[in-house]
């Protein structure tokens, strides 16, 4: 049986009031989802973040790998590919079936299950060694308690070293600079748009615009680099590197995303 997917985004009469975590559900309706891999362009994101991630699980020892923000199942992939043993999960279940489909199309099966991050312990009940929260995803969060709460539930699912990759865009510069974008590492895909349409302390609007002249909006809470890793560190990680554009040194206003690695390490006390 096929299943309806609604064919409209809405926002309500006032979008900019549109601020309620849930909501990201009925954004990713399936006509944006069908566009979603030519925003991110697989081949040019795949050059251009190279083996970043690879090399970063393996160094580490990781095998297992938690995609908590699978999308169309990029990562999903690239890691299965590169040998991890990876479970996909995501809270639209629009992005689930096509992660699913374009698993297929490389010739794997994904295992993927539906998800809210804020009760992940009630759909996952297996520990793993890392857990990947990429593409932005992390902005998706409105209320502080459900970031909280989210990261919580990320690191009771870790291992006891486990780590955490989450990813972000650099808010600090769209809020204090201005908004700019290469399009080197992240939305590769050529002939789209994607700009802010507008940009608050508590909302990010972002409009995103493909060749057909189809257009299809998000609205994210805009993270600032330094309260982000300090909810990390208050959620328990004892160790937070951050990464601009994969670089480890970097102008804060350059980078167009923010990669944080959590370390969750259990430290004697000092006596």
């Amino acid at each position: 049986m096929k299943v309806a997917f609604q064919q409209r985004q809405d926002f309500g009469e006032d979008p900019l009031a549109c601020r309620e975590t849930s909501h990201y559900q009925r954004e990713y309706i399936e006509g944006f989802v069908n566009k979603w891999d030519e925003l991110i362009d697989w081949e040019s994101r795949a050059r251009s973040e190279g083996r970043f991630f690879i090399d970063m699980l393996r160094e580490h020892g990781v095998r297992r790998v938690l995609d908590v923000a699978a999308g169309t199942g990029f990562h999903s992939v690239r890691l299965i590919e590169a040998g991890f043993e990876v479970v996909s999960a995501d809270g639209s279940p629009e992005m689930l079936a096509k992660a699913f489909a374009n698993g297929r199309a490389h010739g794997h099966i994904l295992r993927t299950v539906h998800v809210d991050w804020r009760w992940l312990t009630r759909d996952i009940h297996d520990h793993y060694d890392a857990i990947i929260c990429l593409g932005n995803s992390f902005t998706h969060l409105f209320a502080e308690h459900d970031r909280r709460k989210a990261l919580a539930e990320f690191y009771a699912t870790l291992r006891h070293d486990g780590l955490l990759v989450l990813d972000q865009r650099n808010y600090d510069a769209i809020l204090d600079v201005g908004y700019s974008s290469r399009h080197t590492y992240y939305y590769c895909g050529t002939h789209v748009s994607v700009r802010p349409e507008y940009v608050d302390t508590g909302l990010a609007r972002f409009r995103y615009a493909f060749p057909d002249d189809s257009v299809y909006h998000l609205n994210m809470f805009p993270l600032r680099k330094g309260y982000t890793r300090r909810l990390l560190e208050e959620v328990g990680f004892q160790r937070v590197d951050t990464y601009g554009d994969f670089q480890e040194t970097y102008r804060e206003a350059q980078p167009d995303f923010f990669i944080h690695v959590a370390h969750k390490r259990y430290r004697e006390a000092e006596t």
